[in-house]
This record gives structure tokens, C-alpha cells and sequence, in this order.
């Protein structure tokens, strides 16, 4: 604080634009700081004996050597990469397709499961049904009945493509799951968001179109984003009636060889495609987190 004198000669308080933090704040970061060096150098060793330990475990244990050429061997390793590679471009071509039918689908099904009145009555029984009957069924089971059944129907004008078909299964089975999503949503939004919408002249639908469902799917991104990751990695699941993806390619060269390295390096490709996705989510998830802590709405 420093004086200025003013027209009268008084001297008058003038507040002094450098901030001085007090001894005792100084103190409280400093120990805060060294706290936290302290943490990141316990997390860091624990973090190296554990691996140090496991690997122990691991390279001791007596039949390593031959699970070691069995699994991890480098030769197949690198013959493998490429044809996985080339493979994983038909996942990616699937989940993005996939992605976009079960968001739609699902939006669909969950519109259906919401409506009121009893003339809507066959349309939410029906939706309930399917959503039912397809989060109850195994994906396996639901690719190998459209994958392998249709085809055996010799349907005119029906696809045999395995990579159709297997999108098709797919995308049956995540959209009742994503309408669950969907639903919830919707039904989380307080009613006096819908009345509000409607005392102002919007009709059910412009109420549900611009209100209600802006809210609904802001609330439910990590949850969406959750079954996003989940289909990304039953994608290798469309191998089964033939495609050649990144699963379908390990395949042939452990059909070939004998050797299981090349499921090892379809499986790390899956999970380098999928930590970013999950990483991701994580982060939307708190960041949603923290703008309701602050008093937001989504």
C-alpha cells in the first residue's frame, strides 16, 4: 500500500499491483510440491518392482520356454503385422459404418419405447421386445444365425456377404443396448422441461425434437462412448462367417504355421485402436463430472 497525494495535498491509500504471497504460502506450496514428488517417486518404484516381480514370475516358471516360442516369437511376429494390419482396415470400415446404423437404430427404438398414449401401445410393446430379446441373446450366437442362417434361406435378392452379414448382427445387437442408453436419457430429463416447451407452443415432437433429447444425449455421451469402444472390438467377430479382417488374418497364419504369435499381435493391434477410445471417454466423463460440480447441466 502506498500514498498518493491528491488535489488537496491529503494523502490518500493507492493499492500496490504487485501481489507478495505471505511466508506461511510459501511454506504450505512448497510442502505441497515436495508431497507430490514424493507420491510420483513411491507410484514410480512400486510401479518397477511389481514389473520386476511379474517378470520373474513369468521367465521362472517352467514351461516358459516353450510358451515363449509359442506366443511370442518374433519371426511369426513380423510376418503377421502387415496381413493384421490390412485386416484391421475392414474393423475400422465396420465400426464406423456400424457406429452410424446403431446410433440411428437405436435413437429410433428409444423414440419408440417413450411414446405416450395408448394408441402408441404396439410400438413400445414391440420395441420393448426387441431390446429385450437382443440384449438377452449372445452375439456370437445372433452372428452365427445371420452370418450362417440367411444364406441357407437362398433368399432372392438377399446378400451372402459375410461382411454385410456380420455388420447386420451387429448392429442389431448394440442397437438394443444403445436404445437402453437412449432411454434413459430421455426419461432422465425432469418433465417440466417437456411442459415448459409445450406452455410456449411447441408440439410433442418440437418438444422432444429441440429439448428433450439435446439433453438426453448430452447426459449420455460416456455411456454411448462405452458401447462405441465395445463394438470397435466385437468387430473380429464377423471372422467367423469368413471375412478377412484383422482376427480372420492371424487366423490363417496360425492354420498355417502352428504358431500363436499372430493372435498376440491381432490382440495388442485391437487394444492400441481402442486405449485412445477409452481415454477419451474418460475424459468426457470428467469433464461432464466437473460441469455438474460447478452447478451445469451436462
Amino acid at each position: 500500500m502506498t500514498l498518493t497525494k491528491d488535489e488537496s495535498g491529503a494523502g490518500t491509500p493507492e493499492a500496490d499491483d504487485s501481489y507478495t504471497p505471505s511466508q506461511r504460502r510459501i511454506e504450505r506450496e512448497r510442502l505441497k510440491r515436495a508431497r507430490a514428488r514424493r507420491a510420483t517417486a513411491i507410484a514410480a518404484v512400486s510401479t518397477l518392482v511389481t514389473a520386476v516381480v511379474l517378470y520373474l514370475v513369468v521367465v521362472s516358471a517352467p514351461g516358459w520356454p516353450r510358451t515363449k516360442e509359442t506366443f511370442f516369437n518374433g519371426q511369426y511376429a513380423r510376418e503377421a503385422f502387415p496381413k493384421v494390419l490390412e485386416g484391421l482396415w475392414l474393423n475400422v470400415r465396420l465400426l464406423l459404418i456400424c457406429g452410424v446404423a446403431v446410433l440411428v437404430l437405436g435413437m429410433l427404438i428409444a423414440i419408440a419405447r417413450t411414446l405416450r398414449g395408448p394408441v402408441f401401445f404396439p410400438l413400445r410393446f414391440l420395441a420393448a421386445a426387441y431390446t429385450d430379446f437382443f440384449r438377452g441373446l449372445p452375439l456370437i450366437i445372433n452372428l452365427m444365425i445371420v452370418v450362417l442362417g440367411v444364406p441357407a434361406l437362398r433368399l432372392e435378392g438377399v446378400t451372402v456377404d459375410p461382411v454385410l452379414l456380420g455388420g447386420t448382427a451387429l448392429t442389431l445387437t448394440y442397437s438394443a443396448y444403445v436404445a437402453e442408453v437412449f432411454r434413459a436419457g430421455i426419461e432422465s430429463v425432469h418433465p417440466s422441461q417437456r411442459a415448459a416447451a409445450r406452455s410456449l407452443g411447441l408440439s410433442n415432437w418440437q418438444a422432444l425434437r429441440h429439448v428433450v433429447l439435446p439433453q438426453a444425449v448430452r447426459r449420455q455421451v460416456p455411456p454411448l462412448l462405452n458401447d462405441l469402444v465395445s463394438l470397435q472390438k466385437d468387430t473380429g467377430l464377423v471372422s467367423i462367417g469368413g471375412a478377412i479382417d484383422a482376427v480372420r488374418a492371424a487366423d490363417i497364419i496360425v492354420g498355417r504355421s502352428l504358431n500363436y504369435t499372430p493372435y498376440i499381435v491381432a490382440g495388442l493391434v485391437f487394444v492400441a485402436l481402442t486405449i485412445p477410445m477409452t481415454r477419451f471417454t474418460d475424459w468426457v466423463t470428467a469433464r461432464m463430472d466437473r460441469r455438474r460440480a460447478q452447478g451445469g447441466t451436462t
